[in-house]
């Protein structure tokens, strides 16, 4: 698991490499309610690199400020690959950012089902190619209480965005 000072290098990585290669970044969030642009703008600099997040915890947000599809929503729920990833691509659209990363899973302790436990957190990074977003995706599972789901997935979140710009 992560903590809160391997987020911080990992967030101080992260601002550096963006800066060194001239890119920007934006997040989308639920279950992590905004840790992960937190922890980009604790960084000095950020704000060259950081420009929007934003936190779409509840279905009707994820629909208005992202563009995720009711359909997407109804047919997957809001802890699906489909929605990450239409959160993820909406995020780079809203943006202009280079690179978006999305993220949204059961936290717990309560929430979770047989299809979705608590602890599973589905992420998707949309990658701007010229005039279109390359887009990938992956879920993890996560154990441990709230604060260390949560945690883990803003680490993950973060070594994403970082494995994608040295690709």
């Amino acid at each position: 698991m992560a903590d809160h000072e391997a987020i911080r290098a990992l967030a101080t990585a992260l601002v550096s490499e963006l800066t060194t290669s001239n890119k920007a970044v934006a997040t989308a969030e639920s279950c992590t309610g905004g840790w992960v642009a937190k922890a980009i703008t604790d960084i000095d600099g950020s704000s060259a690199v950081f420009g929007y997040g934003v936190v779409s915890y509840a279905n009707g947000a994820k629909e208005s400020l992202l563009g995720v599809q009711n359909k997407t929503l109804e047919d997957h729920g809001s802890v699906s690959k489909e929605t990450v990833e239409e959160m993820a691509k909406g995020t780079l659209h809203l943006s202009g950012a280079d690179i978006a990363v999305a993220v949204s899973g059961v936290a717990g302790p309560s929430g979770g089902t047989a299809e979705k436990p608590v602890g599973m957190v589905w992420f998707a990074w949309a990658v701007r190619d010229g005039t279109k977003a390359l887009i990938d995706s992956s879920f993890e599972q996560f154990t441990g209480d709230r604060e260390l789901i949560r945690e883990a997935s803003v680490a993950y979140a973060l070594q994403g965005v970082r494995e994608r710009i040295e690709s």
